[in-house]
């Protein structure tokens, strides 16, 4: 096993993470309909990349935090916590600051996630697994209480009254692309994981071989509930958006799998040139974030307006492909020169 401090599997998950992303969001933006098999492909990312993104990220904060949080030293806690509501506060406006071209930005909920996640640095881990728990199954009681299409216009994906206090605050916590509610869950279990020892394999065998099963189980339940009740439908969706039970459940197995299994694939060939690449592509995962949403989709929007929309989807996915790959080169580029990407040092040189 591989003596490296940086565990480099998590920074393959994240360089995963973002090319799901990447696909995703120019599918919703360029055009989903087309091929078939195309639509299906891309269908099954929906929501999981983005919840792998924010699992990794409460993974990434357990280990920035695991020496302050060992020591039990108030003035290392302290700091820690400082320092994490200036990058959360950071994640915050970065994300609104592009918000009118991009409203389904993650960011600025990542933030709140962040700030969330302060006060369980010293929770024990029942008490973090409890609280995602409970975030989980207290959405659908809040679906029972307040209306979920308030606001929405679905078939063109806007949000009237989002710039109002109530429409801002209903969308961030409740029915946005990316509630708090339940989507803290996700940075809440990636806290918990970073927790544990990532240098055990039987233990990230488990982790994997117990998340494929519960995935694998969801996926199933979730066919056979469709096929059998589709006047259930809305019960048995494992769609994102509402994110009820069995999208948080198959979203977290997801990226469990994925995240256990790039770990293990990092120990097992740590100097494998395609996985060097990929690694160096995940450190740069929040410049590469916001370059998809500005350079990515601002640059077809530039030269095609008309045409926003009403690429076929196998256009989509090719463009996402390359675009991954140009995210690729430019991080083997990038690394010879700086250790962290642009947006990554400006947030490090503002934040500490």
């Amino acid at each position: 096993m591989t003596s490296t401090k940086r565990i480099i599997g998590i920074d393959i998950a994240r360089a995963l993470a973002i090319f799901g992303m990447i696909i995703v969001n120019f599918k919703v933006v360029l055009g989903e309909t087309g091929w078939s098999w195309v639509e299906a492909i891309v269908q099954v990312l929906e929501g999981k990349a983005a919840a792998t993104f924010v699992v990794l990220a409460g993974l990434g904060i357990a280990l920035m935090t695991n020496t302050a949080r060992r020591s039990q030293n108030a003035d290392q806690l302290r700091l820690a916590r400082t320092r994490l509501g200036k990058r959360a506060l950071f994640l915050f406006l970065l994300g609104l600051s592009y918000l009118p071209i991009w409203p389904a930005d993650i960011l600025h909920f990542y933030g709140v996630y962040m700030l969330i996640l302060l006060f369980y640095l010293r929770a024990s881990n029942q008490w973090i697994l409890g609280s995602a728990v409970g975030l989980i199954f207290l959405y659908p009681v809040m679906l029972l209480l307040w209306d979920y299409e308030a606001g929405w216009n679905f078939e063109t994906l806007t949000y009237t009254g989002f710039w109002t206090w109530s429409g801002f605050f209903r969308n961030l916590l409740y029915n946005g692309f990316h509630p708090v509610f339940p989507w803290t869950t996700f940075m809440l279990v990636g806290f918990w994981l970073g927790k544990q020892d990532l240098r055990d394999t039987p233990f990230l065998k488990r982790v994997f071989g117990s998340a494929l099963f519960v995935f694998l189980s969801i996926q199933g339940l979730s066919g056979l509930g469709a096929y059998f009740l589709p006047e259930g439908e809305l019960l048995f969706s494992t769609s994102p958006m509402p994110p009820l039970p069995l999208y948080m459940l198959s979203g977290l197995s997801c990226s469990l799998v994925i995240i256990s299994a790039c770990i293990m694939i990092g120990y097992r060939w740590p100097d494998l040139s395609l996985l060097s690449a990929l690694r160096k592509t995940g450190q740069l995962a929040l410049t590469f974030y916001v370059a998809h949403v500005v350079l990515g989709m601002g640059l077809l929007e530039g030269l095609f307006p008309e045409r926003m929309g009403l690429f076929p989807v196998q256009f989509s996915l090719l463009y996402a492909i390359l675009f991954s790959l140009v995210c690729v080169g430019f991080a083997i580029l990038w690394t010879r020169y700086k250790k962290a990407g642009p947006l990554e040092w400006l947030m490090r040189k503002i934040t500490g």
